[in-house]
């Protein structure tokens, strides 16, 4: 009686998870979901996505001076000047994870201080 009870809920469970599983192959293929993964895509391009580091955040003077330092000390990395009213920001780098924008940091901690790494578009 166990044994049968025991071979009875095994198939049971076997048949129910084969269920589950198509069903998550067929939900993967659904035209809707193709059409929202190509959209976030186009979004992702357009607007873009990652991390920035944030040297500084205030009057346009000082704003400007650290952009033109910046520039002389690490002419390879991106950099901007960008003006947030009433604030001006120097943001650098195009970092796609967090991970590597704390990474650059600690090149950039030694000559600049107070810097924070933003999520990209702020």
């Amino acid at each position: 009686m166990k044994k049968t009870i025991l071979i009875t809920l095994f198939l049971t469970g076997f048949f129910a998870g084969t269920v589950k599983i198509s069903a998550q192959n067929n939900t993967n293929s659904s035209k809707k979901v193709k059409e929202l993964i190509e959209k976030k895509r186009a979004y992702n391009k357009k607007f873009g996505f990652g991390y920035r580091i944030q040297l500084y955040n205030g009057p346009e003077q000082k704003a400007r001076s650290l952009h033109s330092k910046f520039k002389v000390l690490f002419p390879d990395v991106y950099s901007k000047l960008k003006f947030d009213s009433p604030d001006w920001k120097v943001q650098v780098g195009n970092y796609k994870t967090r991970l590597e924008a704390d990474k650059a940091i600690v090149n950039f901690s030694e000559k600049f201080s107070g810097i924070i790494v933003i999520p990209m578009g702020k």
